[in-house]
């Protein structure tokens, strides 16, 4: 379980109240929402887009598909799965926050994107839908930020349709061989450049030491399992800075 029996959990490497997490979290990408595109292409100098795009092919998504964009933010996934799925398909762009919602709103207005995509606001952990809505459901770098992760991997299992999937993208343990520069990278210059140019060092100190806290490849892999998923594997990116979890409800 995420918190423990004295409903503590993290934040980033401190230990704060299970119930007030949401609340820090929500401040974090209150802070990042205007800038938080600009942020992820310095930050991994464009490969955030690599990373989904390679999560888009392996969705496999067909014309009259109903998909879920979990903590889709800024919209992304949500465009492309909308052209995808085509007038008799629907998708849903969900995020917990606001301002990064509002964000993916105008993105989407600006792309043209309209009649097939949804937004809404709602929490991972108690997911308002129907059991067995969706054919699948993406989550990009969301997961990390949840404070009950099990809670979530239930509820994304309960509205799947059987035989649908649930891919997480999330950052997750490199390799031994890059691990020294990564570490170096994200306590120095991802703070740094939050500094510079959201005027936000705090925020991305927190990001830095949410990945660290997140659960590794087979941890995840393993959780994934217990809410019930069959099918379960991984895919490395980077060498392992980022990975794509694969599950399916039978």
């Amino acid at each position: 379980m995420t918190s423990t029996s004295d409903d503590k959990t993290h934040f980033g490497y401190k230990t704060v109240s299970a119930e007030d997490k949401a609340g820090m979290v929500r401040g974090v990408f209150d802070s990042v929402a205007e800038n938080y595109d600009v942020m992820n292409d310095l930050m991994s100098a464009g490969l955030h887009r690599l990373w989904k795009r390679f999560t888009i092919d392996q969705a496999a998504i067909k014309p009259g598909n109903v998909v879920l964009d979990l903590a889709g933010g800024t919209g992304d996934l949500a465009k492309e799965f909308s052209r995808k799925v085509g007038k008799d398909g629907h998708v849903i762009l969900a995020d917990i926050n606001a301002a990064m919602l509002q964000q993916g709103r105008s993105r989407l207005i600006d792309a043209g994107i309209a009649g097939n995509v949804t937004i809404a606001q709602v929490d991972a952990q108690a997911l308002p839908f129907d059991s067995g809505t969706f054919d699948c459901i993406t989550m990009a770098f969301g997961l990390r930020n949840v404070t009950d992760k099990d809670a979530a991997l239930a509820s994304m299992f309960r509205v799947l349709k059987p035989g649908g999937k649930a891919m997480i993208l999330e950052f997750s343990k490199p390799d031994d061989a890059v691990k020294p520069a990564y570490d170096l990278y994200s306590f120095k210059v991802l703070p740094t450049l939050g500094k510079l140019v959201a005027n936000d060092a705090e925020s991305y100190q927190y990001l830095a030491e949410s990945i660290r806290m997140h659960p590794d490849q087979e941890t995840l892999k393993s959780m994934m399992e217990e809410a019930g998923f069959e099918r379960c594997r991984f895919h490395n990116l980077a060498a392992g800075i980022v990975a794509l979890h694969i599950g399916y409800r039978i």
